[in-house]
């Protein structure tokens, strides 16, 4: 169970019957890398919270679960998760800009922390930024602070780096709106491979929203996350309820 707590904590929430609402377009050679980024970032998501319901499956090489789970943002301060099964509350998750918590219920275990658990379990670095981009399906990364190579493979602009580092990293844009298809980390030294893909967005009040996404973690076991968001509604006054139930036992996830 904990690592199924962990995985959705880091990678947080995930999409899986097809809903193509939002026009896409094949990309064109000639499109410049500057124009892909800007095109990107001009998708903006102006919101002050966001309220997402979601169902989910979480598969590894020994089992298989199907869940569901209430997610809450407040821009850029809060990420309160709630997971259930069967409609029974069973795990809950607070992630702060500085901070990273968690208690499940199966186990009576709960975990507090900063973001070097997630990052190493990912493979890649993580702060709160970049875990709420996984959500709203951005670039994990900040891609106007590199150089980056471009391509079209797939119909899709291929964004990569010219280096040789040990982590090897790679976006994919659609043509017509920029919006994030897939990302991929591979840390080639530990064995680590991640794929986030965004199979299609739909558009609400002038921001794009993943309707799904779907995850493949691969350390020294693969890991694979679907989640369908089912609703979505923003700028509700929301509540971030969580306290650690007494008698739990700390953990740490290696």
């Amino acid at each position: 169970m904990k690592q199924i707590i962990s995985a959705f904590i880091v990678i947080l929430l995930i999409g899986c019957k097809p809903k193509q609402t939002v026009a896409t377009a094949a990309a064109n050679e000639n499109t410049a890398v500057k124009k892909i980024i800007n095109g990107h970032y001009q998708n903006k998501h102006d919101f002050s919270t966001l309220n997402i319901r979601a169902n989910a499956k979480y598969e590894d090489e020994k089992q298989s679960h199907s869940m569901n789970a209430d997610i809450r943002i407040k821009k850029d301060e809060v990420i309160w998760i709630n997971i259930k099964f069967f409609g029974i509350p069973m795990a809950k998750a607070l992630i702060t800009p500085t901070k990273v918590s968690y208690y499940e219920k199966i186990n009576n275990t709960f975990f507090e922390g900063d973001f070097s658990l997630l990052s190493n379990w990912l493979g890649t670095d993580l702060d709160f930024q970049k875990v709420q981009n996984l959500f709203l399906g951005k670039a994990i990364d900040d891609l106007t602070k590199d150089q980056w190579i471009s391509e079209v493979v797939d119909k899709m602009f291929k964004l990569s780096l010219p280096s040789k580092s040990d982590v090897k990293k790679e976006f994919y844009f659609e043509g017509a709106n920029y919006l994030l298809k897939k990302e991929t980390i591979i840390q080639e030294s530990k064995s680590r491979n991640l794929e986030i893909i965004y199979p299609s967005y739909k558009e609400e009040t002038k921001m794009y929203l993943p309707n799904e996404i779907n995850i493949k973690a691969e350390q020294k076991d693969k890991v694979t996350i679907d989640i369908e968001y089912k609703n979505t509604t923003f700028n509700e006054k929301l509540s971030y309820p969580f306290s650690i139930p007494s008698g739990y036992t700390a953990i740490e996830i290696n």
